[in-house]
């Protein structure tokens, strides 16, 4: 493969805003994988918001892609599944498995399909520094009358369209608008664009769990993010759980479970000194070096998508976060802070101002 835009390419990131941003490009933003697309001839790769190459897990997508994009081109877009009329998350998780058989069997009953919306390089020019505007032409002219699982993510730079966009979509599953500066360059791993989601979301790392009251089943998971400079901190916990799903959270997250706290990122947090510095699980009393069964530690590997209203100090989620999925594309060092640079909020004065 020899392409003027060569992978790995982290793709451009999004922050989130309260509300839609006038004078911009919009499209819906799609509830999938991010994969970034690079073709070469008959050589195809589909890589991931990490890097990682994804053509194992989708093979039907690559058959289709290598038909239907130019001979040689970069396109950054979204993997989703659909499914009776809506995008279904669920089933898209499903394709991450070691099993080549398994894959290759889902690959024939969901199969999925690929959302392009950007373009990086095409022929022998990247386009990276082209403004959005361009690049989107050149992304209408290219895929010009392709057909399914390929499509052209629908645009507008109609912000009232971009509303009712907004309204509308969610009940196809879709997660809400995104924005983009139409002179905006294609920064790659920079938070450059903008989100506006039907509710508050974060991909955080799953630390540890405690047991319910009830006995020896999950009763809260231990929720964490990197900060800059690299350390995992507590910002909270996600509890609200049917009792049978409490029990299948203790034998999924027993793979991962540490019999010697000493090798996890928290163990300090018997020290009280450790909490002036850093944000630990409880109170520094009940840590000991004794197994605690109120706190199992577990490698910090898996990644979650909570919902949560505010943030606390902008350090942790004030109330208990919402258990929405696991995350298999995510990587926990990919968990920061980053993702809440610029939090959703409320302006007091449209709440306490006069009514309309």
């Amino acid at each position: 493969m020899d392409l003027p835009v060569m992978p790995p390419v982290k793709p451009m990131l999004a922050k989130s805003v309260a509300k839609i941003p006038p004078d911009m490009h919009y499209e819906a933003k799609w509830d999938g994988f991010r994969a970034i697309v690079f073709r070469d001839g008959d050589e195809m790769e589909i890589g991931s918001r990490t890097g990682k190459p994804l053509n194992r897990y989708f093979p039907e997508l690559v058959e289709a892609l290598r038909e239907r994009l130019p001979e040689r081109c970069v396109m950054d877009g979204e993997i989703v599944i659909a499914r009776d009329g809506r995008l279904d998350f669920d089933a898209l998780s499903e394709r991450i498995h070691p099993a080549d058989s398994r894959v290759r069997m889902l690959a024939e009953k969901t199969p999925a399909s690929f959302v392009a919306f950007d373009m990086l390089a095409l022929a022998d020019e990247s386009l990276l520094d082209v403004p959005l505007g361009d690049r989107r032409a050149l992304l209408v002219t290219a895929l010009s009358g392709v057909t399914a699982p390929v499509h052209v993510a629908s645009a507008t730079t109609d912000r009232e369209v971009a509303q009712r966009w907004f309204e509308q979509y969610e009940g196809a599953g879709l997660d809400g608008v995104m924005a983009k500066p139409l002179t905006l360059p294609y920064l790659r791993d920079e938070r450059a664009m903008y989100k506006i989601k039907h509710e508050r979301t974060a991909d955080v790392v799953v630390a540890g769990y405690r047991f319910h009251k009830s006995g020896p089943v999950v009763g809260s998971l231990l929720l964490g993010l990197y900060d800059d400079g690299g350390t995992l901190q507590h910002v909270g916990v996600s509890a609200a759980f049917p009792m049978k799903r409490r029990a299948e959270l203790v034998e999924e997250l027993e793979p991962l479970r540490l019999e010697d706290a000493t090798e996890h990122p928290w163990a300090a947090w018997a020290q009280e000194s450790a909490h002036e510095t850093a944000r630990l699980p409880g109170a520094p009393s009940r840590w000991s070096a004794k197994k605690d069964p109120s706190w199992i530690p577990i490698r910090p590997e898996r990644v979650a998508e909570v919902a949560y209203d505010h943030m606390e100090n902008g350090v942790r989620f004030r109330h208990t976060a919402r258990f929405r999925r696991w995350r298999p594309d995510r990587t926990a060092e990919s968990c920061t802070y980053g993702q809440l640079d610029e939090p959703v909020g409320y302006d007091l004065a449209e709440i306490l101002g006069p009514p309309d």
